[in-house]
């Protein structure tokens, strides 16, 4: 099937034709029955596969919506109505899930797509009817070189003992990174890696390490009652998928300093904000040992966002580096947070760290993407203006100096 028409593509290189959607094709997209109303997610699914979506939303009164290259882009179809988009959802469903959804009004859940994939899926009621977020998990876990991802990343996975932490904002490649690096442990080290998630996205074949893969809801009950259990199936390892409630964070700490490697996902933007939302979960009068525990257990954190490549071919990851030296140690333990950006913006030759601006700025320097993108992705526009000129705030400090004193 040609899905190429699908999609009103958002890009001036990209010839109008290819948007026109032929009579043919959405007939093919739609069921074979003689009501040609239903339209099948196999055939959602395919599109998507297609165009190298990475989302698919589904929501009553719009056409299918596809994510492409960071984009939102709808589906030359017709809008959805409630019985579509209900008949789409519950087709993937068990009479478990079902009863879940149900109960909780929203479900996390995965499935296999025969020779493409896994699709994670987060089904949801919104308005009293029912929506859905879908997003493709590849079969082949790209390595950490292909994502692009700087090398010390390899340096801090293969610590034997402590926390290391991928954080960003949701679409932000998180999840892929997590897989590369369990990937690389996999390829290169014999080690027993647990990995509790909810749900299971990539997965994994062993090869040099024994990988076990717990799902909540099937595997296991809650996330707190697998990582407690965890530490009693002789892991190297133990993978989170993400850490979001206070339970999970606590025995996380506590299995890093036990002489675990904890790895692990946040959504949050840069290294500064992980430190403080993982403080923050904490009662007021247990924050202080929190510290002292978090200052010796961390390794690093590696925040990142995705951002659109300069050919339009895809998309890239930027990354800033924080790694636990003894000077973010003592910020951490003295509870001097607000140092911590300065700490790494002058710590790049010996602990290899990396600002969020620096790494936008390499990205540039390669041509990888473009001033505009690097500028809207920045958190201090100011700045990195001043590293795109090349000009330093040592040079230009002195310089607002001289002009006030001219004045």
């Amino acid at each position: 099937m040609s899905t190429q028409s699908l999609f009103k593509i958002i890009n001036p290189d990209v010839s109008e034709a290819n948007s026109l959607i032929q009579k043919s094709e959405l007939d093919e997209i739609k069921t074979g029955s003689k009501q040609a109303s239903k339209i099948q997610l196999k055939y959602l699914i395919r599109a998507m596969i297609k165009h190298g979506a990475s989302d698919l939303h589904l929501k009553t009164s719009r056409a299918p919506i596809y994510r492409i290259n960071g984009k939102l882009i709808p589906a030359k179809l017709s809008e959805l109505q409630t019985e579509q988009v209900r008949s789409i959802i519950l087709s993937i469903l068990s009479k478990r899930q079902m009863r879940e959804l149900e109960e909780k009004r929203q479900i996390d859940l995965s499935f296999e797509i025969k020779g493409a994939g896994r699709i994670r899926c987060n089904i949801y009621f919104q308005r009293e009817t029912l929506s859905a977020a879908l997003r493709m998990i590849p079969i082949k876990i790209p390595s950490l070189d292909e994502l692009g991802i700087p090398p010390v990343i390899k340096e801090l996975c293969e610590i034997q003992r402590g926390m290391l932490l991928i954080t960003g904002a949701s679409g932000s490649g998180k999840s892929t990174t997590l897989a590369a690096v369990i990937q690389y442990l996999n390829e290169n080290y014999p080690l027993h890696i647990l990995t509790i998630e909810d749900p299971i996205e990539f997965t994994f074949q062993d090869i040099k390490s024994i990988i076990t893969q717990r799902e909540i809801g099937s595997d296991a009950l809650s996330m707190k009652d697998a990582l407690t259990a965890g530490l009693r199936q002789d892991p190297d390892v133990i993978v989170i998928g993400e850490m979001r409630e206070f339970e999970t964070i606590q025995v996380a700490l506590t299995a890093a300093e036990t002489g675990h490697l904890v790895i692990s996902t946040l959504h949050t933007n840069d290294a500064k904000n992980t430190i403080d939302r993982i403080l923050d979960v904490f009662p007021v009068e247990a924050q202080n040992q929190v510290r002292i525990q978090l200052a010796s257990s961390l390794i690093g954190v590696i925040s990142q966002q995705l951002l659109t490549r300069s050919n339009n071919s895809g998309q890239i990851p930027a990354c800033e580096i924080l790694v636990n030296s003894p000077t973010i140690q003592e910020c951490i333990r003295n509870n001097e947070r607000n140092q911590i950006p300065e700490v790494i913006e002058n710590s790049s030759n010996y602990y290899k760290m990396q600002s969020m601006n620096v790494a936008l700025e390499k990205l540039v320097s390669q041509n990888l993407i473009t001033q505009e993108e690097a500028l809207k992705s920045s958190r201090n526009h100011a700045d990195l203006k001043l590293k795109l000129s090349g000009v330093t705030h040592h040079e230009a400090v002195p310089l607002q100096t001289i002009t006030k004193k001219i004045i």
